[in-house]
Formats: C-alpha cells, structure tokens, sequence
C-alpha cells in the first residue's frame, strides 16, 4: 500500500496549488488565487463582509463528517451570514490551518467541498493562506455585493410586522444528538447536521419584499430571535403550531428520548433566515409566517417566556 502524503510533504505552495488547478472563477473575480490578494468586483460600490471559524471536535469531527463536507460546511455557515444581509455572495477568502502530518489529499478534500458549496451560488474561492496548526481549523470570509439594495440589518422590525422564516429548523440539532448516541440514522437529521442547507436565496428575496430585519439562524430560533429583539427594540412571539414537527424528527426524538420541540425552538447549525416584514406584505417563495413582532424587547412562544435554553452559547 502507498503511503499518503501529508500536507508537510507537499509544501504550502504545492498544496495552494491544489487547491486552486482548474477551478473556473465567475466572472466577479477580477484577480484570483496567485497574487498577495485577490481582486473581486463591487458594482454596487459597498462590500457585505462576514466571517466564521471552524475548529475540529468543537464544530465538526473528522470521524462524523467526511472532508468535502466539512469544506461544504464552512462554506455555508458565512454565505448564509451574507444572505442574512440581502446580499448576493461573491467570494470566498478561506484559511485553512492543519497538522504538519494531516495525509494532503484530506485538506485537498475540504477544499473541493469549498468550492461545491460556493459553486451553488455563484461565488468563487478567490484566496487565503494555509498555516500549520495543532488541530483543524477552516476560516472562511465571505464578501457579497448589494445590488443596490439596504442591507436588511437586525435593527429594524417594528411592532406589529410578520415574522417569517425561509428553511429548516432543527434538523442539524437532531442530527448532533443521533451521532452523538452512535446512530446514523434516520438519515436527513444525521445529514443536516453534516451540511446545512441555507436558503440562500431566500436572503436576497426577502430583501426586496420589503424585509425589515433579517437573522441567519446559526445558534437557534429563540437565541438568534433575541438578537433582533434587542436590536430593535421590539418583542417577537413565535407561534408553536407554525413550526409543526417533521416525521424524521419525531422519530429521532422518539429514539433518544429527545424534546423535538425543542430543537426546532433552540437548535443551531441549519442556517435558516428568520426576517421580519410588514403586516400587509407578500411574502417571497419560500417563507411562511411563524409568528409577530409585539411591543416591549422579550422573545416569547405563544406569548409565554420559555424554559429552558435559548439557543448555543459559546463560551459556556
């Protein structure tokens, strides 16, 4: 058998190069990969930036996840954050640090799920650097451009607007507590957890349906709820019998013994969008109203505070 070789072994440079051989840009990036940066078009003259960091055994594991969909999954949690603003996700910025003896073609895997997930919207992985480090860790900046739209910040719902949500809830909170008990199945939990789906493009529509706040759900409904609360200085009342519980869920609960209610009110990493809107708006495909912004500051279901938990705290 032929040993594989490791990342030490193929040198930074020959890994970049890797990383980077006969990928196709989209037509936004001006100056990709190769250079001390990357150049991106902006034709909306204002850039929305974010960015989130992956570490192994605190966001994924090496052993539940294959490398391509640990690639994908660092992908999504910050194009997400860029919907979550309205815009349209351009590119890629990605720092991979790893073990000097991590086998090359582990690394070379995360990168082709970076690409796959960014391929979905259109974006390209125009950059970044790689370094040794003691475990895994994938850092990935996104940049997206406007349109010539506000961004939809999480400052401004009003008392008396819709709250909506566009994707799921709960699945990948589902999925971490089936994995974490020895099972692989049922399976859509086991795979949300692994990549996310984002509603990517339900970030952009909603925009320009008149949204008024607007949240990535990275941490949990309820938690992530409170952040537009406090931003906007309104309460926000979900309405439990909008977020029924799916069948798959209902089974996992059911293994393990499990609240399902309570990962679709509290449970993180699907990436769902969650927007405010007017009460007279239509709403784009794909959201369903879940509930209403009220007076005062607190995040409520069915009018009552919950216990429990909100959400993922870091930290904690």
């Amino acid at each position: 058998m032929v040993a594989k070789r490791t990342v030490s072994e193929v040198g930074e440079f020959g890994l970049i190069g890797r990383f980077t051989e006969g990928r196709v840009q989209p037509v936004s990036t001006l100056l990709g990969p190769g250079d001390d940066a990357a150049v991106v078009a902006a034709p909306d003259g204002r850039v929305a930036a974010s960015t989130d960091v992956l570490v192994a055994g605190v966001h994924f594991r090496l052993d539940w996840s294959t490398p391509e969909q640990v690639g994908r999954k660092a992908a999504a949690v910050n194009l997400a954050d860029v919907a979550a603003m309205g815009a349209v996700p351009t590119a890629l910025l990605v720092g991979l640090g790893c073990p000097p003896d991590l086998p090359a073609d582990v690394a070379e895997q995360v990168a082709a799920g970076l690409w796959a997930e960014a391929s979905r919207v259109g974006a390209g992985v125009v950059g970044g650097d790689v370094v040794s480090a003691p475990a895994l860790v994938v850092s990935v900046t996104v940049l997206g451009d406007l349109r010539g739209r506000a961004p939809v910040t999480r400052a401004g719902a009003s008392a008396g607007e819709v709250l909506a949500l566009a994707g799921r809830t709960g699945w990948a909170a589902a999925g971490l507590a089936l994995l974490a008990a020895g099972r692989e199945t049922p399976p859509g939990p086991v795979a949300a957890q692994r990549v996310p789906e984002p509603p990517y493009r339900a970030g952009p529509a909603a925009a320009e349906a008149g949204a008024t706040a607007m949240i990535d759900i990275s941490d949990g409904l309820l938690a992530d709820l409170g952040h537009i609360a406090e931003a906007s200085g309104v309460g926000l009342d979900v309405r439990s019998s909008a977020l029924p519980v799916p069948p798959e869920l209902a089974e996992a609960a059911a293994e393990l013994g499990a609240d399902a209610v309570s990962w679709l009110l509290t449970g993180g990493e699907d990436h769902a969008l969650a927007a405010t809107f007017p009460a007279d708006a239509a709403l784009p495909d794909g959201w369903r109203v879940i509930g209403r912004a009220t007076p005062g500051a607190a995040v409520t279901v069915d009018g009552e505070p919950y216990a429990g938990p909100a959400g993922w705290t870091h930290f904690t």
